[in-house]
């Protein structure tokens, strides 16, 4: 403060460190609060005229001030001119912009002009036809389009319905190859079954390179339940493998209990199998079913949707548990008979045992399931046969569909079923 009075005191000058400018600067920052004389700044002549209120200084008389012939135009938006930064504005913040790597608008970024940085990084649009893909041993030949032909395996891949974890792993063993307008995929490795093959024979329903579908009798399990058991399902499909000359890894992709007749669905080469785990979880795989239920409906249609758990006394067994997994699955009347009813059902969950829980929770058990409370008076299984299959084939997307005909045991039952209704 005695170095503010001594100046404007036109007292004499007192030696100090700082130089004259930053004083005088902060001078001026404080004229509006303190009344002291400030000398006048020199008119720098270049078509300036001042305003005429003394009182607002000449930090205001600097932002009044017209541009120069070469700086012309209206201000920016920060309040520069047209031809003058941030760094040489009057008590503004120097640009920081180049130092910290951040380019302005009109600079490029580190790598060439913004023209070649767009046709570098640019990913072509170019659409693959999935259905002109061939096989060729173990690879998968796909024809790219012009737009593709000189694109990396990597950008490629991008257009491809193709996991990337698995895109990765191709990457990573050469297994992704391109070879002149062709990509060339090893979709197909030899692979051993991992069961060991039990000759029997098979209803199939369909096949593909990427994928079969069994159609399941009664009695037999999908897979082993425990250790060293042989004669299930897995073993007769390592066996048409094994005949058939394809080394393919027994993969199911869904289960269908011991006593249940239908299709169940194989993945023959590991990106069929991602691509099913994800339908799958995705409720995107869609199974009907057809039973025989004891006792007759009152709704013509419902869901059911109980959470189903491990039954504590019963290693096997299954029931309705609030600690459960959720379960869902929903019925519409086909036919009603005396005491029994045809229903078709939908599952939207896959729990063990499912449907036989569900309907013995809303007591109608299963024709047959004398562990969940049906009798065997018709027929001596559980009356459950998958009806139809539902499912998106895993490299072209397309609808596919299979239809599995009621098993002989069944049709027995419901004819006698029947023939009890027409004699009453």
């Amino acid at each position: 403060m005695l170095l503010y009075e001594s100046i404007c005191n036109n007292s004499a000058p007192i030696k100090s460190h700082f130089s004259f400018r930053p004083i005088y600067r902060t001078i001026i920052g404080i004229e509006k609060r303190e009344k002291c004389v400030v000398p006048p700044v020199r008119d720098s002549g270049r078509n300036t005229k001042r305003n005429a209120s003394a009182k607002q200084g000449h930090r205001q008389e600097q932002r009044q001030k017209p541009a120069s012939a070469h700086q012309s135009g209206p201000y920016d938006k920060k309040g520069t001119p047209p031809g003058r930064s941030d760094r040489t504005k009057p008590f503004g913040k120097p640009d920081r912009s180049r130092r910290n790597g951040t380019p302005t608008a009109d600079a490029p970024k580190r790598g060439g002009s913004p023209e070649r940085r767009s046709a570098a990084t640019a990913q072509p649009k170019s659409a693959i036809s999935l259905s002109s893909g061939r096989r060729k041993g173990e690879w998968w030949e796909i024809k790219l389009p012009e737009g593709l032909a000189g694109a990396p395996v990597a950008v490629i891949l991008k257009q491809l319905p193709v996991p990337p974890k698995l895109a990765s792993k191709w990457m990573a063993a050469n297994g992704a190859v391109k070879q002149g307008q062709h990509l060339r995929l090893k979709l197909f490795p030899q692979e051993s079954p991992g069961f060991p093959a039990d000759w029997a024979e098979l209803n199939i329903l369909y096949e593909d390179d990427f994928t079969l579908v069994v159609n399941k009798p009664a009695g037999v399990e999908v897979h082993p339940s425990v250790q060293g058991q042989r004669g299930t399902l897995a073993h007769a499909v390592a066996a048409y493998y094994e005949a058939s000359g394809q080394a393919c890894r027994v993969r199911h992709i869904h289960r269908l209990d011991k006593e249940t007749t239908g299709p169940v669905l194989y993945a023959k080469n590991e990106f069929a199998h991602y691509e099913f785990d994800k339908a799958m979880r995705e409720k995107k795989i869609e199974r009907i079913y057809l039973a025989v239920a004891e006792g007759v409906f009152e709704q013509k249609r419902g869901k059911i949707d109980k959470p189903i758990g491990q039954d504590r006394h019963h290693s096997t067994r299954r029931r309705v548990s609030e600690t459960g997994e959720q379960a869902v699955t929903l019925f519409e009347v086909a036919e009603s008979f005396v005491n029994h009813t045809l229903v078709r059902l939908r599952l939207e969950t896959g729990r063990t045992h499912q449907i036989r829980v569900h309907l013995s929770s809303i007591d109608h058990p299963l024709a047959g399931d004398g562990m969940y409370g049906g009798t065997r008076r018709y027929i001596h299984r559980q009356a459950l046969h998958g009806e139809k299959l539902v499912w998106h084939h895993p490299w072209t997307g397309d609808r596919m569909e299979v239809r599995t005909p009621m098993p002989a045991d069944m049709n027995k039952l419901l004819q006698d079923l029947r023939e009890e209704m027409n004699g009453l």
